[in-house]
């Protein structure tokens, strides 16, 4: 009986999100499929684009990996987290205005749209397109087993079959919903998340006996309030997130492609401010509970990771209904992630190498629109099939697909849209020297200094990125025309 309270608002939560989806569908029909389907025909409000922003950012990491870490670490980890907070701003305030106007005059649907015309290079737009479905795939495998496990730690199965279920939940509210499905599911995930937090902070308070007794039983353990946790956070990887979780978020394709989609100027500058406030709560709140945990789960669950933390705390604090409201916020950061990078990597399929390689023939053919439900499904399957053999610490794959794009894309959005010089060959040299310095770094485990090996990455996509510009060619006069006017 107990198992049928918790599942009641998890399964509610579940069953409502492909019904928002199909009716998001429908609204939009008989609009341009490939426009409406990719960037919800560019009507974003202020509320909706920051809460789609704020669900494409936070994923399970930010619920179940991160707050797990910081358990174990402390309060560095929330020093950490806190350097998120800064994200949605740059990726809005810096890059937004001017990627939005640049793709209204392109009729751009996509950022390898953007890349694509700004370096007027097909071999580049099918090189970021490559790159950006294997760290999407990455990262949706990441999703789906966080989701899997908070979803088998709530009905008592077992992990294959809540895999399964919340899987084929994902994949069928994006491929039927398309853009617009996915910003408005984004948007109620967003308010399940923020309510999940409040229960979470009953669940602690309740648990640990306030916060004045949490307090004292952290002081027990001295290293966890220290920022680099007696030693097991460096400074330099403190300092190197500042690039990873701050300021190289402005590279991620998943987070640009939303200003691509914004109404009006007026929404987004809401759109900055609600999910600067949003981001700042759920990151700051999340790790903090994190760190508070500890005076509540002494241990790690027998034979678990830290990742099992957070579940622990709702399963073993809570009521069987207040449980299951808590799991929905989790449930829903990994929801609402997986589905923006669904449809990031379907586009980058079929509008960025299926519809480009025939000419003429995308646009809002019925062909097409099947063509794009499928594959969405399908990659939606591909992760599911990965995720059978679930990786352990699921914030560690994430942070490595964040290093990978923006070693990839950071300096090509950057320089594309801010610096004249840039060219083809600077784009090509900076992208594919990058991203494979990064990943040979992350292989062999270098980091000089105890930096983090996003500064490897994008340090040689940079000097690469300037190298290749400066012998290349300029780019051509209609270029300048629409990126320097």
């Amino acid at each position: 009986m107990n198992n049928f309270f918790v599942l009641l608002p998890v399964f509610a939560f579940l069953a409502a999100m492909p019904l928002i989806a199909f009716f998001a569908r429908r609204k939009a029909k008989g609009s341009d499929f490939i426009t409406e389907y990719f960037i919800g025909g560019r009507s974003l409000g202020g509320f909706v684009l920051a809460m789609t922003l704020v669900a494409t950012y936070t994923s399970v990491s930010s619920f179940v990996g991160g707050p797990g870490l910081a358990w174990d670490r402390g309060f560095g980890w929330v020093y950490f987290a806190s350097i998120q907070v800064v994200s949605a701003f740059l990726v809005l305030g810096v890059m937004g205005k001017k990627l939005a106007v640049t793709g209204r005059k392109i009729n751009a649907v996509t950022v390898i749209d953007v890349i694509r015309f700004r370096y007027g290079s097909e071999a580049l737009a099918v090189l970021s397109a490559l790159v950006l479905v294997v760290f999407f795939a990455a990262t949706m495998v990441a999703q789906f087993v966080g989701g899997a496990n908070l979803f088998a730690a709530a009905a008592g199965v077992s992990y294959t079959q809540g895999l399964v279920i919340f899987a084929l939940v994902v994949a069928a509210t994006t491929a039927i919903g398309g853009f617009r499905g996915v910003a408005l599911t984004d948007t109620i995930c967003a308010l399940a998340m923020l309510l999940g937090i409040g229960v979470l902070v009953y669940a602690l308070l309740k648990g640990g006996g306030g916060i004045v007794r949490i307090m004292e039983k952290l002081g027990e353990n001295p290293e966890l309030l220290r920022p680099t946790s007696g030693g097991r956070l460096s400074v330099p990887f403190l300092m190197s997130q500042w690039l990873l979780c701050g300021f190289c978020t402005m590279g991620l394709p998943q987070s640009l492609v939303r200003n691509l989609g914004y109404r009006d100027s007026r929404s987004l500058h809401r759109a900055m401010l609600y999910s600067t406030i949003v981001i700042g709560a759920m990151m700051i709140g999340m790790h903090l509970i994190g760190v508070f945990a500890r005076a509540v789960i002494t241990e790690v669950p027998v034979g678990q990771t830290t990742d099992a933390i957070i579940p622990s705390l709702i399963i073993g604090s809570l009521s069987p209904v207040f449980a299951g409201l808590a799991i929905v916020g989790p449930l829903a950061a990994c929801m609402s992630t997986v589905s923006s990078l669904l449809i990031a990597a379907s586009s980058a399929i079929i509008k960025d190498i299926y519809c480009s390689c025939r000419p003429g023939r995308g646009g809002s053919s019925s062909g097409t629109s099947i063509a794009v439900t499928l594959i969405t499904f399908a990659i939606g399957i591909l992760c599911l099939a990965i995720a059978f053999r679930p990786p352990s610490l699921i914030v560690w794959i994430n942070l490595f697909a964040f290093g990978g794009l923006q070693s990839a894309f950071f300096w090509a959005f950057i320089f594309g849209l801010f610096w004249k010089r840039a060219n083809a060959l600077g784009a090509f040299c900076g992208m594919a020297g990058g991203t494979i310095a990064y990943c040979l770094s992350m292989v062999m485990r270098f980091s000089p200094g105890g930096l983090h090996q996003i500064v490897i990455g994008i340090a040689a996509s940079l000097v690469l990125f300037v190298i290749g510009s400066l012998a290349g060619k300029p780019p051509g006069e209609k270029v300048n025309e629409v990126f320097f006017p």
